[in-house]
């Protein structure tokens, strides 16, 4: 009877945890994700989990950026193969900065990305350029026209996968800044067990451990996008803010 009785404990136990593990998931908004997958506990920048959007604004937005560096990388190719013959100043600058970032190893080839991007890149917001908010860009569309910090983000993401860098050791994080209320998107690289950020704002690159006062909300890898299950407020004790994360429509 005690047997019968504990096994049936047992049983329960492990019910509720799998309804906790593969829970349903949140409808979304326009930018905020629609059914979700629980992934990768700790692999992600800033430990934390993260959940897969099967649907939304963001997700889509990708989506169309990976559709344009299909074309991109067709047009880096035949460059590569031709560079006298290239007629894309874009695609040779591009080609140019990877070249350099090669010829590097470890932290070297990583700051070589994010200060020649940083340099190449003319800041220009969406609105100024676009008329409208939030618009991502591909990396030669960036050099040629400009970009924020999203397309700054892509153009280092793709640069590091050509320089050599593995594409599981590769992010984008989008995270919210909290003391001016703004969403801002770095790329992120993996040394050694160790996430780095490669952000348009500085030359430095800071480990994801050290940076204060964001709230990571979303984590983009080669094929998905995903929105971090739990999104403490990184940031010193005199900033505390416990608001829900989210993603405005705009990134700076």
């Amino acid at each position: 009877m005690v047997n019968s009785i504990t096994l049936r404990a047992l049983r329960a136990v492990l019910l509720v945890c799998g309804l906790v593990w593969f829970g349903p998931a949140a409808a979304g908004t326009l930018l905020s994700p629609g059914a979700a997958v629980l992934i990768k506990k700790s692999a992600e920048p800033f430990g934390l989990p993260a959940a897969m959007l099967m649907d939304g604004g963001l997700r889509d937005k990708w989506l169309g950026v990976q559709r344009r560096l299909d074309d991109e990388m067709v047009q880096l190719a035949l460059c590569e193969g031709d560079r006298e013959g290239c007629v894309s100043p874009a695609a040779l600058q591009f080609l140019a900065i990877v070249d350099v970032a090669r010829e590097r190893e470890g932290r070297a080839r990583l700051g070589e990305i994010n200060r020649a991007i940083n340099l190449a890149v003319r800041p220009v917001s969406d609105l100024a350029q676009y008329g409208r908010l939030d618009v991502w860009t591909s990396p030669l569309v960036t050099l040629t026209r400009g970009g924020d910090c999203e397309d700054y983000a892509i153009a280092k993401f793709v640069a590091l996968r050509r320089a050599g860098i593995a594409a599981d050791d590769l992010r984008i994080v989008i995270m919210h800044d909290t003391i001016h209320g703004e969403d801002h998107a770095v790329a992120a690289a993996r040394l050694d067990g160790r996430w780095l950020t490669l952000d348009n704002r500085r030359m430095a690159m800071v480990e994801d451990s050290d940076i204060r006062n964001y709230r990571p909300t979303f984590v983009i890898d080669q094929h998905n996008v995903m929105r971090y299950a739990d999104a403490p407020l990184v940031a010193d004790a005199s900033h505390r803010d416990l608001a829900t994360p989210a993603v405005s429509s705009a990134l700076d």
